[in-house]
């Protein structure tokens, strides 16, 4: 269950990044929006096994398995690498603190839905 999981998260993260890069170059927007969404998706699953008492093979195959493969820490750390190697420093500061921020603001609403309902 988590191979194939994987295998449609890492299909699910190529589309989006590559529909997203395309119509904003300036700065990472496709790995920004996968990372951001799947902390949310993450924060619901979570919440979902955790609040419902549902089994955590859902949350290992989805949450390890699609999730782990769909968002990518790798590439938002080697994006701010470049951009730091460009001589983008505050861009990179920037693009870091940025995806911390909404990805961690995102896993908490996630974790927020589930309780409302």
């Amino acid at each position: 269950m988590v191979a194939v999981a994987a295998a449609l998260g890492a299909v699910t993260r190529h589309t989006l990044d590559h529909v997203v890069s395309t119509r904003a170059r300036s700065f990472p927007v496709g790995t920004f929006a996968v990372n951001v969404s799947g902390s949310l998706g993450l924060g619901v699953l979570v919440g979902i096994v955790t609040l419902h008492d549902l089994p955590v093979v859902w949350q290992i195959a989805i949450g390890t398995g699609f999730l782990g493969a769909y968002t990518t820490f790798s590439t938002w750390m080697v994006e701010a690498v470049r951009m730091m190697q460009s001589g983008e420093r505050a861009r990179a500061i920037c693009y870091v603190v940025a995806s911390w921020a909404a990805g961690t603001g995102a896993a908490w609403l996630g974790f927020a839905i589930v309780r409302a309902h």
